[in-house]
């Protein structure tokens, strides 16, 4: 009756890729209201807090009378140099946890581990994005010119940055899978490479034997490479190669491991 009235007896086929794309979206929202309170006050929390960081910097040093090592602001120097840094240390710290958060979610076939550290990196990206416009918002607001020198270079350095968290937070997938206190023990890793990645100091005015050992610091390039685009001036030399290498490197060696000893494990 219902085909000789037109009408269709089955639901009509969706494409492998619209059905992956129903996925990931499903996983994106499933993602901000159970991280965020399903509340916009929970996710206006997580944009704001790298705000608040640089922020807070600011503050500090403007209270002790400490001048910016280059440069005439205060805010632009520390922004210059918190927002890549922190874009690290969320992404490649959030992608870890979304796999123990949502492995239960693995368990149904359209879902794959793969989707989740995807779905998760797509929620950081915009939350840093939204954070970073902030910064800009509330710079201009205070009478400082929040564009750089240097539009592009800028860019490709905040890019690597979020490329390089991605490495390493799918390599912080396989290490938790098999030491799950490593969630923790990552957490103290990273004040340590921000403290000696240049966020409040310049690493070049170091000493050169100092200087050479901290530059196998990704995170110190990437700095770097951001502040080129700001101070063209600054007399440092970016190993984009060594950058970017380490960062596709770092992901590829991930996604090998989450394949081949993350999914047997788990299986």
């Amino acid at each position: 009756m219902l085909a000789s009235a037109g009408l269709p007896t089955t639901a009509p086929k969706r494409s492998q890729m619209e059905s992956y794309l129903r996925v990931l979206h499903a996983l994106i929202l499933r993602d901000m209201r159970t991280r965020f309170g399903g509340s916009h006050w929970g996710y206006a929390i997580v944009v704001l807090w790298p705000v608040c960081h640089v922020f807070m910097l600011v503050l500090i040093y403007t209270f002790r009378h400490v001048p910016a090592p280059i440069g005439d602001s205060r805010a632009l120097f520390f922004a210059s140099g918190a927002v890549p840094v922190l874009a690290v240390q969320y992404i490649s710290r959030e992608v870890m946890k979304a796999v123990g958060q949502n492995r239960p979610l693995t368990y149904y076939p359209q879902v794959k581990l793969i989707d989740v550290v995807f779905a998760r990196l797509l929620v950081e990206i915009v939350s840093g994005f939204l954070s970073l416009l902030t910064v800009a918002a509330i710079l201009v607001a205070v009478g400082i010119d929040p564009r750089p020198a240097d539009a592009f270079t800028a860019i490709c350095g905040y890019l690597c940055a979020i490329m390089l968290g991605l490495g390493i937070g799918t390599i912080n997938v396989s290490i938790a899978a098999f030491f799950p206190a490593w969630q923790i023990g990552y957490l103290l890793f990273t004040i340590v490479i921000y403290i000696t990645s240049g966020v409040m100091f310049l690493p070049n005015f170091l000493p050169e034997k100092i200087y050479y050992i901290l530059k196998f610091n990704p995170a110190v390039q990437v700095i770097e490479w951001v502040r080129l685009g700001y101070y063209p001036n600054l007399g440092v030399q970016v190993d984009y190669t060594y950058t970017v290498l380490f960062a596709i490197s770092s992901f590829v060696i991930g996604l090998l491991l989450e394949k081949h000893v993350v999914r047997n494990m788990t299986a």
